[in-house]
């Protein structure tokens, strides 16, 4: 029961890389594929959850992956698939779901809360819905990753995959190691037009700066983002508002630390100046965004490529989830494939 995989992590293809994306999982992982043997996947499945549009779904996988490459995911490095081509990803959850009990998934906080949110725009929540964290499971354990990079929104899911490996361990054969958390330091990145949130696209465009958005259209959000109401904090201790502080989080994110203490510094002796601040990390984030713009364009160009390296390193990764499939068959008492 070794592992496969050191390093395992998924992202939904739900729409541009922004970087709160980036800061937040991405840039960690184009750092641990030099480090440890890494999968990467676009977990279009998961997608299927909400209502979808097809055709859309389709376009935003492939780009998805595409522009996990231009933001550094080298093929060569690390394996990069797309769930939806490696179906034992499927047969898997269906032989996990008849073993998790109901109420394990039931508790879950993100289907709960996910369910709500359908429920008051007057929907009904699909049972893929309530099933899916036994499918994100699956797409751990059949490749037996060692660690997966969590969020702590994140750990609850890992840690079903931890109880479902368990349960299979003991009731049939010990197949699956336990995937530990891999909790990498990452920064907080809120939102630029109301920093007490966290960027995030389902606020809407203005909340959000995209990686591959362009240059002035960066400028322009950075230089409306609201900073504070200009009163200097009662207490004295130095703190600083939600906007300052993700503007100066932005400016450490995107490599200029030196700059972001000196604005800290004038702060705290009370100079405030936000256009300077709002310039730097305009500045800052238009330099550092720019090579990932650049790839994304080549990248583009030879589209029929990507898509053809993507379909092997799928088939690449069933050979993997085919070998563990045929070891959960003999377990469970299902006849080999032919």
């Amino acid at each position: 029961m070794s592992t496969t995989f050191d390093v395992l992590s998924l992202i939904q293809p739900s729409g541009d890389i922004h970087v709160g994306n980036y800061f937040g999982a991405v840039a960690n992982w184009v750092r641990l594929q030099d480090e440890k043997h890494c999968l990467f996947g676009v977990v279009d499945y998961h997608t299927m959850t909400v209502p979808f549009d097809a055709k859309k779904l389709r376009q935003r996988t492939w780009d998805m992956a595409l522009d996990l490459q231009a933001c550094g995911l080298d093929p060569e490095k690390s394996l990069l698939i797309i769930q939806s081509l490696v179906p034992e990803h499927t047969e898997l959850a269906w032989i996990f779901s008849c073993i998790t009990p109901y109420a394990w998934a039931a508790k879950m906080t993100q289907f709960k809360d996910k369910a709500r949110q359908v429920e008051s725009q007057g929907a009904s929540y699909s049972a893929g819905l309530l099933l899916y964290p036994i499918l994100q499971a699956a797409d751990i354990l059949i490749y037996k990753a060692g660690h997966v990079p969590v969020g702590g929104d994140q750990d609850q899911h890992l840690e079903l995959a931890r109880d479902v490996a368990r349960v299979f361990n003991r009731e049939f054969a010990d197949i699956f190691p336990e995937p530990l958390p891999l909790h990498t330091p990452t920064p907080k990145i809120l939102s630029p037009a109301d920093p007490t949130k966290k960027m995030g696209k389902s606020y809407g465009p203005k909340h959000v700066i995209g990686v591959f958005e362009e240059p002035d259209s960066i400028r322009r959000k950075v230089k409306s983002a609201v900073t504070d109401t200009g009163d200097a904090p009662a207490n004295g201790d130095g703190s600083l508002s939600p906007g300052v502080e993700g503007l100066l989080t932005l400016l450490e994110a995107s490599g200029h630390g030196d700059a972001a203490r000196g604005f800290r510094e004038e702060y705290a002796q009370g100079t405030r100046r936000y256009a300077p601040l709002k310039e730097a990390v305009a500045d800052a984030l238009v330099a550092f965004t720019d090579p990932m713009r650049e790839r994304r364009k080549e990248l583009r160009s030879d589209r029929k490529a990507v898509k053809r390296q993507l379909r092997e390193s799928s088939a690449e990764a069933r050979v993997i989830a085919r070998a563990t499939l045929a070891e959960v068959r003999e377990a469970t008492g299902l006849p080999p494939l032919p």
